[in-house]
């Protein structure tokens, strides 16, 4: 499964390459969300692609971005300074006496502090990072779908909630941000040949064992070890993703926009790296006919899944 992507987060070079219509409503509908207590998770390089608005409607979603980040510094500098009070009464303890509870306190509040500086320096920060633009399950990214015959960027969540389904359903399931191509005219039946889209990812990272990574079996008495794989293409480009939306409403929670990237079995070199699946790549020339699917003819979107862009896959420890 993807379980994460670095992804082109700035909504403008779909606007640009594509020309595609923002959805500005729906981004700034999730920014104010954010601002009034709402848990969504959104990455910074989507935030900073409003940096520097040009119209009203991009200047109001700026306005409750920067509303947000004051909110989390206001956050991070109460932590901080809660978290020195700890420190300064446990090394004040740690003087006289070494007890195990001045000890864990200690490196709790060392912990904690950085972790918030960190995070402090992040909201600040102007010049942008990889790390910016990578998506996990239930992070919001841009996706470009089709809406009225013009293609159109909405932010929809990584972690896709068919309509229909109850609210807690991705709760329950959380692996249905990815949708196995095995399985798009049973489970995801609802979706497929209904509600396409296209997400740009520039290298994605999976999860595999180190024994699996290094081609052997466990030794006696050895324990499976995770360890993080990127994978990017060669030749490096931007791979159109297809993906699965809904929208989703049951009249009383707040409506939902989500999706799912779909997967298929691993082409070789991704297999050897010790994976088992792989997202799909759609050529450039396919982008139309996959937003626009005929329900009546799921074999034509077989046919451009299986046409698909096939790059290498190199594969490295990620950072």
């Amino acid at each position: 499964m993807c379980y994460s992507a670095q992804i082109e987060a700035d909504y403008r070079k779909y606007v640009r390459e594509f020309g595609a219509d923002l959805d500005i409503d729906e981004f700034t509908h999730l920014f104010f969300e954010r601002v009034q207590g709402s848990k969504v998770l959104v990455p910074k390089g989507v935030e900073d692609a409003f940096a520097h608005p040009a119209t009203d409607k991009e200047r109001q979603a700026k306005t409750f971005i920067d509303e947000f980040r004051a909110q989390q510094v206001t956050k991070l500098e109460q932590a901080i300074f809660k978290q020195r009070e700890r420190l300064a009464k446990a090394e004040r303890v740690l003087q006289t006496k070494v007890t195990k509870a001045a000890t864990e306190d200690k490196r709790i509040a060392t912990n904690k502090i950085d972790w918030s500086l960190r995070q402090l320096e992040d909201l600040r920060r102007t010049t942008p990072k990889d790390r910016d633009s990578r998506i996990f399950p239930s992070h919001y990214a841009p996706v470009m779908v089709m809406e009225n015959g013009r293609r159109v960027v909405k932010p929809m969540r990584y972690l896709c909630r068919i309509a229909g389904k109850p609210a807690n359903y991705d709760v329950r399931f959380p692996g249905t941000y990815n949708s196995r191509l095995d399985n798009l005219e049973g489970f995801w039946k609802p979706l497929f040949g209904h509600t396409h889209g296209i997400l740009i990812v520039d290298k994605f990272f999976e999860n595999v064992k180190r024994h699996n990574l290094e081609h052997r079996e466990l030794a006696e008495g050895e324990e499976e070890e995770n360890v993080v794989l990127e994978f990017a293409p060669n030749p490096q480009h931007r791979m159109l993703v297809a993906c699965l939306w809904s929208h989703w409403s049951n009249g009383k929670d707040p409506d939902l926009l989500s999706f799912a990237a779909i997967t298929d079995e691993p082409p070789p070199e991704v297999a050897a790296a010790g994976h088992n699946r792989c997202i799909i790549p759609i050529k450039p020339e396919n982008v139309d006919a996959w937003l626009n699917p005929d329900p009546a003819n799921l074999a034509a979107q077989y046919a451009i899944l299986e046409d698909r862009d096939r790059p290498y896959y190199e594969h490295r420890l990620a950072a």
